[in-house]
């Protein structure tokens, strides 16, 4: 009886946590023709993981500094994911003697005990990036037992401690921008489920940014002088790195100077859709395929149909339509924040405004011949 009653106990919290998970964030759910669903529990009851950052040890100093101790190296990409505009410090922990490997299309791969961490601020002034900030979470990606496991740490308000969070929280989140005018919104820090969704890729969770073409830039945070592949090569962090002239680049989404327009908007759209957009993700049952590599036009959206018509698809016709952003569901669903419409569904509750204009510009362009 008492077994029973235990028993009874462990499905009680699952269902209500299953249940609160689907009501707080019903606003996320996309069509159901758009994605697959995880088999996954929300809670891993049975976790030992630390429940606090600060016990990871990553961080000298005050917490809230990211100053990186030592095996913890700090890294960019070229064109990073859109989050509500929220800025991002990026951080991988490298066990002594551990290495990452060089993969020319595919994330690196990474040695046991890798740990891959993000951190979510917002600076008080966007004028004045290293003043006065807010950091609002860090997430985390370990390679454990030959598997990445994500985790996600929500800071305090006191700013000295991140705790471990499941299911998520909604929190307020203000500053004043690059034009001086003040800006408000809800932040929407996701649940574990929702992390493990933009992460799968087939059966299995990966990271998304570490790249070839990503890190094939400098970060004077590192160097001033070479690449950030160059300099975990140096450092015998990274091995397989072949010459400059083999290694991929992605442009800079926002610098004209670093390539075309075609160039910047399909790293754009690589970073903030092909996560889910490809044959491994979650929304490969859309038929689209958003990888800056894929070339077939009509996988990439060109007069391709939506799998599912009505609200998703603004009841237009293609994904893209060259020439008329307009009549482009891609851009429809980029430029939108309804629920059920917006693309992507989670990590945003606003627009990107510049983005929208540059994927409008490249569609506008677009045209069968010589594209791609």
């Amino acid at each position: 009886m008492e077994k029973d009653v235990r028993r009874f106990s462990v499905y009680f919290i699952l269902l209500i946590n299953i249940l609160f998970n689907q009501c707080s964030d019903k606003q996320n759910t996309a069509p159901k023709a758009k994605k697959i669903s995880l088999q996954t529990s929300l809670v891993d009851y049975s976790s030992n993981h630390k429940q606090k950052l600060s016990e990871y040890n990553f961080y000298k100093g005050e917490l809230a500094d990211l100053i990186p101790n030592e095996n913890v190296f700090p890294y960019t990409l070229n064109t990073p994911l859109f989050t509500n505009y929220a800025f991002k410090k990026r951080f991988i922990f490298l066990p002594r003697g551990k290495k990452m490997t060089y993969k020319s299309e595919a994330v690196f791969d990474f040695e046991e005990g890798t740990i891959i961490a993000k951190n979510f601020y917002y600076p008080k002034d966007f004028r004045i990036t290293e003043g006065e900030k807010k950091i609002i979470e860090t997430r985390l990606l370990i390679r454990e037992k030959d598997v990445w496991t994500p985790l996600n740490y929500v800071w305090n308000d006191e700013q000295n401690e991140a705790f471990l969070n499941f299911i998520g929280q909604k929190t307020e989140v203000s500053w004043i921008d690059h034009n001086g005018t003040a800006q408000k919104i809800n932040y929407h820090v996701p649940n574990n489920n929702q992390c493990k969704n933009c992460h799968i890729n087939g059966k299995e969770i990966t990271p998304i940014g570490p790249t070839a073409a990503q890190l094939n830039g400098k970060f004077k945070t590192l160097s001033e002088h070479i690449t950030q592949l160059e300099f975990f090569a140096q450092h015998n962090r990274l091995e397989g790195l072949p010459p400059n002239q083999l290694i991929p680049q992605f442009a800079v989404w926002d610098d004209p100077h670093t390539g075309s327009l075609e160039e910047r908007a399909k790293a754009y759209l690589d970073i903030n859709c092909a996560h889910c957009h490809q044959p491994k993700g979650s929304a490969k049952n859309s038929g689209l395929d958003l990888r800056f590599t894929q070339i077939d036009l009509r996988k990439r959206g060109v007069f391709k149909p939506p799998v599912a018509a009505g609200k998703g698809s603004g009841n237009l016709e293609y994904s893209i339509v060259p020439g008329h952003p307009e009549q482009s569901i891609l851009l429809y669903r980029i430029d939108n924040t309804e629920p059920g419409i917006m693309m992507p569904e989670i990590g945003r509750s606003i627009n990107h405004n510049e983005g929208v204009d540059l994927i409008s510009e490249y569609i506008k362009n677009l045209t069968l011949v010589g594209s791609d």
